[in-house]
């Protein structure tokens, strides 16, 4: 189970890694000359910037679960220290909180 919990981090982790490569690459282009097209490049980079924050956050949580895995704590609460639900897992397999704990961070 834990190999293919590791699997699918791993294909997870080059699908965000190639996804943060490409948003770099459309960061790194050349403004028109012209100023209107300059406005609508400026704002798609703005656009980007916000994608390559989202796809760094979820790489970092994706390579803690990996860190997890590897140490024995992978699917147990950070909080509470109750086993993760495996459908959570699955359905966020870098989960770090069991439902309740994750509810009750929401509700403050």
């Amino acid at each position: 189970m834990d190999s293919e919990i590791e699997q699918e981090l791993r294909q997870l982790e080059r699908s965000l890694e190639q996804r943060l490569e490409d948003v770099r690459a459309g960061l790194v282009q050349q403004y028109s000359a012209d100023s209107k097209e300059q406005a609508i490049e400026r704002e798609n980079d703005e656009v980007l910037q916000k994608i390559e924050e989202s796809v760094l956050t979820e790489l970092g949580q994706v390579k803690n679960a990996l860190r997890r895995l590897h140490a024995g704590e992978y699917g147990i609460c950070e909080s509470c220290g109750d086993e993760i639900a495996f459908e959570r897992l699955k359905a966020m397999p870098f989960a770090t909180l069991c439902v309740d704990c994750a509810e009750a961070l929401e509700r403050g």
